[in-house]
């Protein structure tokens, strides 16, 4: 059997998030799961929960469809986010 660290409702763990540009509203996410544009993600931490779609990231301020495992991300959030907070895929 594999294992999941799946929940039905909280999708798969693929990230976390590791710094936040209050400014721009962009968080940067260490991968450790793919990630595509289209995909639908929750991020979760403290008492912040919520979900998105992913419109667009970038990998070292280049536009990019795919990311995989290792990759920072930058994704523009939809609230405010802090260091820690988990990122799944739904």
């Amino acid at each position: 059997m594999a294992e999941e660290a799946s929940v039905p409702g909280e999708g798969k763990l693929i990230g976390k998030i590791t710094h936040y540009f209050g400014k721009i509203g962009v968080g940067i996410i260490e991968l450790s799961d793919t990630l595509q544009v289209g995909d639908r993600i929750r991020i979760a931490g403290g008492e912040t929960e919520f979900e998105q779609t992913v419109d667009s990231m970038e990998i070292d301020h280049k536009k990019v469809d795919t990311a995989k495992a290792g990759d920072a991300i930058g994704l523009k959030v939809e609230q405010k986010v802090r260091e820690g907070y988990k990122v799944y895929k739904l």
